[in-house]
C-alpha cells in the first residue's frame, strides 16, 4: 500500500510538472511578444496546478521551486512593463481578476514587488494588503508555500530603517514584519484561528500532523525566522513586547510537536543572544507549554550553550546575567519542565542539568555553591533509581562530571563539590573507570598539586573503580592492554602526590597505602612500586633527622617510614611477585644505608635473601636476582662503620641455617664478609656454566670496595676469579664435548677485564704473570681447530688489547703497571 502511494504521488508530481511547463511555455511567448493579456491567461493556468492537495510538503517543494523560477522572470517583464508607460496601480488592479485565489495571489505578491519598487505607494500599505490577502489561504501546505513566496519578493523591500523603502513611517517596520515573518503566516501546520473541527477531526488532525513534519523545514520558516531577526527596525523593546510574544503564542497554539520542536530551536538560533537574556522570562515559559512530547531538552540546552558563549565572549556582559537573575530562571525553567513532562528519559534530564552546569560555570565561575547546587538536583532526581545502563546517559553523566574539571583546569576544586561524588555512585563499572580515567589525566595534564591527605581520601574516593574491583562480572571480561594502561595512569597520580609537610605526606602515603592495598594480586605489581618510591623519597627527605627528643610518637621518621614500607614491599612476596618485592627491599636497604640505620638494612637485607632462597626459582630470575643483590651489597657502607654497633637480634629462616656459625653477636664488619662468601655460594648454585661464571667474578667486587678500606680482600678477590675462570673452562670443556667445537672465549675476555679493573685498584694478588698468563690463553683458544668463530667475540679481545696498549702509551703510574705485559 505504501509503495503504491509512493508511485501514485509520483505520477502525480509528473503530471503537475507536465501541466506547469506546457504553460510556462505558451506564457513565455508571450512575454516574448509583450502580450500582456495572455501572459497573465497563461501564468495564471500554470500557477492552478499548485492548488493540488495530493502532493506531499517534499513533493509538493519540488512543484513550487518550478514554478518560483517561472514567477521570477513574469516579474522581470511586470518591471519591463511599467518602464514602458504601463501603470503599476493598473497592473496590480489587473492581477486581480483570475478566476482562482492561490494563483490570483501568486500573481499579486509577484507584482506587488515591481509596486513597492515602484514607491508609487507606502511599502507599509502594500505589504499590509499583501499580508492579509495571503490569510486567505488556510491549506497548511499551500498557504505556508505562498507566505514563504511573498517573503522571498519582499524581503529586499522591508521599510527597514536606514532603507530606501522607509520613507515616513520610520517605526513601522517592526510591526509590518512582525506580520509578513512573524504571527500565523509562520505557522502552517495548523488551521486558521476561528475555524470550527469539523467531522472526521482525528483523521485529519493526524495527517495534519504528517504534513507538518516536513513542513517546517530550514528552507520555508527558518527563513522566515531569519529574515525578521535581521531587521534593524525590530529592537529589543519591539522584539519583547510584540515580535515574540505573537511568535510563540502561534508556537504553542500549533499543537504538533514537530513543528513546536523546530520553530523553538528557530527563535533561538537567529535571535541575538542579549535579546534570549532580556526575555527569559517569557521564552522559558513557553517550554512547559508545549507537548510532552517535544524534544525540550534539545532546545532548551541549545539555549543555554548560547548564552554560555555569550557570557564567555566578554567579561562586559556578565553583570547582565546578575541583574535577571539567569541562573535562577533557567534552575527554575528546567525544574518545571521535568514536571511538565514526567516521562522525561533519565537522557533528558542528565543533558538539560549537564547544560545547566556549563552555563553556571561560564557565567558564575566563582560561585561554586551553585555548581554543587546543579550536581545535587542531579542527583536528587537519580535517586531510587539503580546504577544507570542506558549507555548514552551515562556518556552525558561524564559529560557532565568533565565539566568542572575543563573549566578550572583543578580537581582541587572539584573536590569542593559535595555532591561530585554522589553523581559518580549512579555510574556502572565500566562508565566509573572512564569517568576516573578522565579526573586523572586532568590531574596531570595540569600538574595539579593535591597536598593534604583528606583531599587525597576525597581523590582516591572519585577513582575507585580503577584501584578495586567495583563489580566481580567485569573483572574477567577487562582487555589486558587497557587494564595496563589503566594502572599505569594511577601509578603515575600516585608520584604526583606530594606536601612540602613530612607529617602531611606521611599521612598521605598511608592513605594511598590504606587505598590500594585491596586493590588485589593483579593491581599491587603496579601501585605499590610507585608507593614506596615516593615513601622514600620522604626518607631522603628526612635523611639525618634525629629521633624526636621528648618521645612523641606522632612524628614522623625515617624508621617509622621504613616499618610501612616493610609491610607494604611484604604483601608482593604474598602475591606472589617476588621478583618485584626482592627489587624493592633492596631500594629500601640501600636507603636505611643512607640513613645509616643497620638494623633496618639489615632486616631489608634479609627478606631479600629469604625471597631468593624460598620464591625464586627461575634460573634467569635468579641470576638477575643475585647481581641485583651483589651490586647493592657493595654499595653498602653502614657495614663498613667502626664495629661500635652489634647486632642484636637473631635472623630467621633460610638465613639463620647460613648464618648458624655466627649465633653469637657479630659486628658489622663480620657480617658483611658473611654475606659477600655466602652469595659467592649461591653464585656457583646457579645451573647454566656461563651464568655461574658470571655471578661468581661479580662477587669478587664484594672483597674490594674502593671507599672502604677496611673491605679490601685481595685474596678473596683472586680465589672469586680462579674460580670463574675454571667455570669458563668446564664451560669450554661441555661445549666440547656436546658439540665436538670449543665454544666462545667470551667468558675468558669478561674475566680479563675483571683482571685488568683490580690491577689498576692496586690489588697486590693480581700480578703481570697472572694476567699475561690469561692473554696467552685467550689467544689459544681463538687459534685451536676446534674452536668456534665468534666475530663479537673477537671484536671485544681486539678492544681490550687496544686498551692495554692505550694505557702503556698514556704514561704515568698506570702506564708503568701495564709496561711488561706484551700484547
Amino acid at each position: 500500500m505504501i509503495a503504491d502511494g509512493v508511485e501514485d504521488e509520483e505520477k502525480w508530481l509528473a503530471a503537475g510538472i507536465a501541466g506547469l511547463q506546457q504553460n510556462a511555455f505558451y506564457m513565455h511567448r508571450a512575454l516574448d511578444s509583450n502580450n500582456l493579456r495572455d501572459a497573465l491567461k497563461y501564468s495564471a493556468q500554470m500557477l492552478s496546478e499548485l492548488r493540488t492537495s495530493r502532493l506531499s510538503p517534499h513533493k509538493y517543494y519540488e512543484l513550487y521551486m518550478r514554478a518560483f523560477d517561472e514567477l521570477r522572470k513574469l516579474e522581470m517583464f511586470f518591471k519591463e512593463e511599467t518602464r514602458r508607460g504601463c501603470s503599476i496601480v493598473d497592473l496590480y488592479e489587473l492581477v486581480q481578476h483570475a478566476g482562482n485565489i492561490l494563483p490570483r495571489l501568486y500573481l499579486l505578491c509577484t507584482v506587488g514587488s515591481v509596486y513597492i519598487k515602484s514607491k508609487e505607494a507606502p511599502a507599509k500599505d502594500v505589504l499590509k494588503d499583501l499580508v492579509e490577502m495571503c490569510r486567505g489561504i488556510q491549506h497548511p501546505v499551500r498557504g505556508l508555500f505562498l507566505r514563504s513566496y511573498l517573503a522571498q519578493v519582499s524581503r529586499d523591500k522591508l521599510p527597514d530603517i536606514g532603507s530606501e523603502y522607509e520613507g515616513h513611517c520610520r517605526g513601522c517596520c517592526g510591526i509590518c514584519a512582525s506580520k509578513l515573518y512573524g504571527d500565523e503566516q509562520i505557522v502552517g501546520a495548523d488551521a486558521a484561528p476561528g475555524t470550527r473541527p469539523r467531522k472526521g477531526e482525528k483523521r485529519e488532525r493526524e495527517e495534519r500532523a504528517k504534513r507538518s513534519c516536513n513542513i517546517c523545514d530550514p528552507q520555508l520558516v527558518g527563513k522566515n525566522l531569519h529574515v525578521l531577526s535581521q531587521i534593524e527596525g525590530i529592537d529589543l523593546d519591539m522584539y519583547k513586547e510584540t515580535v515574540l510574544p505573537r511568535v510563540l503564542e502561534q508556537v504553542v497554539n500549533c499543537k504538533d510537536e514537530i513543528a513546536q520542536y523546530y520553530l523553538m530551536d528557530c527563535i533561538i538560533q537567529v535571535f541575538p543572544d542579549e535579546y534570549h537574556l532580556q526575555t527569559l522570562d517569557v521564552l522559558l515559559g513557553a517550554f512547559p507549554q508545549l507537548q510532552p512530547t517535544v524534544d525540550i531538552k534539545t532546545v532548551l540546552s541549545r539555549l543555554m550553550e548560547r548564552l554560555s558563549n555569550y557570557a564567555a565572549s566578554s567579561a562586559d556582559v556578565l553583570p547582565e546575567f546578575l541583574q535577571v537573575e539567569a541562573f535562577s530562571k533557567l534552575n527554575n525553567a528546567i525544574g518545571k519542565v521535568i514536571e511538565a513532562q514526567p516521562d522525561m528519559p533519565i537522557l533528558g534530564m542528565i543533558t538539560l542539568y549537564s547544560s545547566l552546569l556549563t552555563f553556571t560555570l561560564h557565567v558564575h565561575p566563582d560561585r561554586l555553591d551553585y555548581a554543587d547546587q546543579v550536581l545535587g538536583a542531579c542527583v536528587k532526581k537519580l535517586s531510587g533509581k539503580e546504577k544507570l545502563e542506558d549507555k548514552k546517559a551515562t556518556k552525558q553523566i561524564v559529560s557532565l562530571l568533565s565539566a568542572p574539571l575543563d573549566k578550572y583546569n583543578d580537581i582541587v576544586t572539584a573536590l569542593k563539590l559535595s555532591n561530585y561524588p554522589r553523581v559518580m555512585e549512579y555510574l556502572d563499572s565500566e562508565t566509573n573507570k572512564v569517568m576516573a580515567t578522565v579526573i586523572i589525566q586532568s590531574i596531570m595534564k595540569n600538574k595539579t598539586r593535591i597536598s593534604t591527605a583528606d583531599r587525597v581520601e576525597a581523590l582516591f574516593e572519585l577513582i575507585k573503580g580503577l584501584i578495586k574491583d567495583l563489580d566481580d562480572a567485569f573483572h574477567d571480561e577487562v582487555d589486558e592492554d587497557d587494564f595496563k594502561e589503566e594502572q599505569n595512569s594511577v601509578a603515575r597520580l600516585i608520584q604526583l602526590l606530594h606536601s612540602d609537610d613530612p607529617e602531611e605526606m606521611f599521612k598521605i602515603i598511608c592513605t594511598v597505602r590504606k587505598h590500594i592495598l585491596g586493590g588485589g594480586p593483579k593491581r599491587l605489581p603496579f601501585t605499590v612500586p610507585p608507593l614506596v618510591f615516593s615513601s622514600l623519597k620522604l626518607v631522603r627527605q628526612l635523611q639525618g633527622q634525629e629521633e624526636n627528643p621528648f618521645g612523641e610518637e606522632e612524628s614522623t621518621t625515617p624508621k617509622k617510614i621504613f616499618q610501612v614500607l616493610n609491610q607494604t614491599v611484604e604483601t608482593l612476596s604474598n602475591i606472589p611477585a617476588p621478583e618485584l618485592a626482592l627489587q624493592l627491599f633492596l631500594q629500601c636497604a640501600e636507603a636505611a644505608n643512607d640513613c645509616d640505620l643497620e638494623p633496618v638494612a639489615y632486616e631489608f637485607f634479609t627478606q631479600a635473601y629469604i625471597l631468593y632462597e624460598e620464591e625464586i626459582s627461575d634460573s634467569r630470575a635468579q641470576v638477575t636476582a643475585i647481581h641485583l643483590i651483589i651490586g647493592t651489597l657493595q654499595r653498602m657502607h653502614v657495614f663498613g662503620v667502626e664495629n661500635r654497633d652489634t647486632l642484636t637480634h637473631k635472623a630467621t629462616g633460610v638465613i639463620f641455617l647460613l648464618f648458624h656459625m655466627f649465633r653469637k653477636q657479630l659486628s658489622i664488619f663480620q657480617l658483611y664478609l658473611t654475606w659477600a662468601l655466602v652469595f659467592e655460594q649461591y653464585s656457583a648454585k646457579l645451573l647454566k656454566k656461563p651464568d655461574q661464571c658470571r655471578a661468581v667474578y661479580a662477587c669478587s667486587h664484594l672483597f674490594w670496595v674502593d671507599d672502604q678500606d677496611n673491605v679490601k680482600d685481595g685474596e678473596r678477590v683472586l680465589l672469586c676469579l680462579k674460580r670463574a675462570l675454571r667455570i669458563a673452562n668446564a664451560a669450554q670443556q661441555m661445549s666440547n664435548a656436546a658439540r665436538g667445537s670449543a665454544g666462545s672465549v667470551t667468558l675468558f675476555v669478561e674475566i680479563l677485564n675483571k683482571y685488568l679493573y683490580f690491577f689498576e685498584k692496586g690489588n697486590p694478588q693480581i700480578t703481570v704473570a697472572a694476567i699475561q698468563s690469561l692473554i696467552e690463553l685467550i689467544t689459544t683458544e681463538m687459534h685451536s681447530d676446534s674452536s668456534t668463530p665468534d666475530p663479537a667475540a673477537d671484536a671485544f679481545f681486539a678492544s681490550t688489547l687496544r686498551y692495554m696498549e692505550f694505557q702503556k702509551q698514556k704514561g704515568g703510574a698506570i702506564g708503568e703497571k701495564y709496561e711488561p705485559i706484551k700484547v
